[in-house]
């Protein structure tokens, strides 16, 4: 089965690309550039996604979205209905707005909708993503209980250990699905190399317990 995977360079949509790449034939990957905020797609450091699909080895999609609710879902399916693939796997964990949407495309088109990681146990899907040699930081923040010392911070063991914590505190999701926070994969084991950071800069607000590390130079090494 030819599949397309919704990719936007963070934990959850790498793994679906992963996890294709072992039951499926990854075709596509499909990245939109959000103009501002949205409520389907990621936005810091998506620029960054084109080289994660060439170390993956897999044709990328990239179109700048309109980032309007409702017309960004159907400018995604008007992408989609011009591949030839016969599904769509995403990375969705929790996130009822996202897969309600991608489902409706996936219907009206007539493509199977993958989706591994739906309502799966959090902490130890972290765990597994840790396991398998997932190299992951944190590019953004939005919940209390995070600040700016989280921005460029690696997942690890430990990263873990907080996460849990701040869930029984806060009540935030140990994966960031209620948008807490946002991630970028340096490394994973469907990448020909490793990426490095070699400059970055933190954006943060104090009062609202948000920011961004903005990614502004890396380096691709050998693993």
């Amino acid at each position: 089965m030819e599949v397309v995977c919704l990719s936007s360079g963070g934990k959850d949509s790498t793994f679906a690309a992963y996890y294709a790449k072992q039951k499926s034939k990854l075709k596509y990957l499909i990245t939109a550039k959000p103009k501002e905020e949205s409520y389907m797609f990621h936005y810091p450091n998506i620029e960054l996604t084109k080289i994660q699909a060439n170390l993956m080895g897999v044709k990328q999609i990239f179109y700048e979205s309109c980032s309007e609710k409702e017309k960004e879902v159907e400018e995604l399916k008007q992408v989609i209905s011009k591949l030839k693939i016969d599904g769509i796997i995403v990375g969705a964990v929790a996130s009822e707005y996202q897969k309600k949407r991608i489902s409706k495309i996936a219907k009206e088109l007539n493509l199977k909708l993958i989706s591994p990681l739906w309502k799966i146990n959090q902490v130890e899907y972290l765990k597994k993503l840790i396991s398998l040699g997932f190299k992951i930081i944190i590019t953004r923040v939005a919940a209390e209980g995070f600040s700016k010392d989280w921005l460029g911070r690696k997942i690890d063991e430990e990263c873990l250990k907080e996460l849990i914590k701040l869930n029984k505190k806060y009540k935030i999701s140990v994966v960031g699905e209620g948008g807490e926070y946002e991630s970028f994969v340096l490394d994973c084991p469907i990448f020909s190399k490793k990426i490095e950071v070699e400059k970055s800069s933190k954006i943060y607000d104090e009062k609202n317990h948000c920011g961004r590390l903005d990614i502004e130079k890396v380096r691709v090494l050998k693993k």
